[in-house]
């Protein structure tokens, strides 16, 4: 099965009669669609002071969301749980999510929605009294792992950074606390490494910065059950491997055990199935092994079906 182009060819990522200014993205801030370069959020944002808020992202393959109600999905209970109150009710997100592509013309493209406490008033600190805020916006695809690394596999270190508790906060709500994963990028690259995976307490890995993580071991496929975001991409995988008939399992997953595996990869929207080529500077197995090729293979099918699809009309705006 033939895989995607890394790099969208310049014919997919062809424009609409747009103003140049919109070239790299849209974004939607009050009310307002902006060329990308142009969007601004309020100082004084407690999404911004304080992490004080939830998102979600999900790709366009093609002009078409991928899983894009499931992305909902977990987004809203985002929402719930951290008690906001979002300006703008599910459709009205869906419909300005369409519209941030349709206005950058992008076919492949990385949307993100959020949602933050907002703007208190002056001299207060109480969350309650916050008038919480939307904001979305389309930019070309994003990849955690380049073309190169796509075929070749990354170099993956396993941090000493412990992952957020998920007692502090709530990893299965999609959140901006990324400190401990900055800390474990940059103990990865001084190692050499392309990327991290962090680990909890017990020293079982949990999860990269905007990846799951998953590992062939003695012919099976293991991957972390807690303390990491349940990923779209993680799901799409599980039910992949339940329709293969092969064999997986939610459970911990020991950083020694992942060193000796026979195959890992990683998963994101920002990507969907990357190899990992090495581990802690040794060689695991070669590089991209065969559950992940035909994992892969077919994640990128499921973009031709319309059970997982939300197609997108891209005629020419006004803007």
């Amino acid at each position: 099965m033939n895989q995607p182009s890394i790099v969208p060819e310049e014919a997919t990522r062809a424009r609409l009669d747009l103003p140049k200014d919109c070239n790299e993205g849209v974004a939607y801030i009050d009310g307002a669609y902006v060329p990308i370069a142009e969007a601004r959020i309020p100082i004084l944002d407690c999404g911004f002071l304080r992490s004080d808020a939830t998102y979600d992202v999900v790709h366009v393959w093609k002009g078409a969301f991928f899983r894009l109600d499931d992305h909902l999905d977990r987004f809203f209970n985002g929402i719930e749980r951290l008690r906001l109150t979002p300006p703008l009710h599910r459709d009205a997100v869906r419909a300005t999510l369409h519209e941030c592509v349709r206005r950058s013309g992008l076919r492949e493209a990385y949307v993100e929605m959020i949602c933050t406490r907002g703007l208190l008033p002056s001299g207060s600190r109480d969350p309650r009294q916050a008038a919480n805020r939307f904001y979305a916006f389309a930019i070309p695809f994003v990849w955690i792992a380049d073309p190169i690394q796509q075929e070749s596999g990354l170099h993956l270190r396993i941090s000493s950074v412990e992952r957020i508790a998920p007692a502090a906060v709530d990893p299965t709500v999609k959140n901006y606390h990324w400190l401990d994963f900055i800390r474990g990028l940059y103990e990865a690259y001084d190692r050499g490494g392309d990327t991290t995976v962090l680990v909890d307490g017990n020293d079982n890995v949990v999860e990269g910065p905007g990846f799951n993580i998953f590992a062939v071991v003695n012919g099976g496929i293991v991957t972390p059950k807690v303390g990491m975001l349940e990923g779209i991409t993680r799901r799409t995988v599980i039910e992949i491997a339940a329709v293969l008939n092969l064999r997986l399992e939610e459970r911990a997953l020991p950083a020694t055990t992942l060193r000796r595996c026979e195959e890992a990869f990683a998963t994101s929207t920002a990507g969907g199935v990357m190899p990992i080529a090495r581990i802690d500077g040794h060689s695991i197995g070669d590089g991209m092994g065969p559950v992940t090729a035909t994992i892969r293979a077919h994640y990128w099918a499921l973009h031709e079906r319309s059970h997982y699809t939300t197609p997108i009309d891209m005629r020419a705006v006004e803007v």
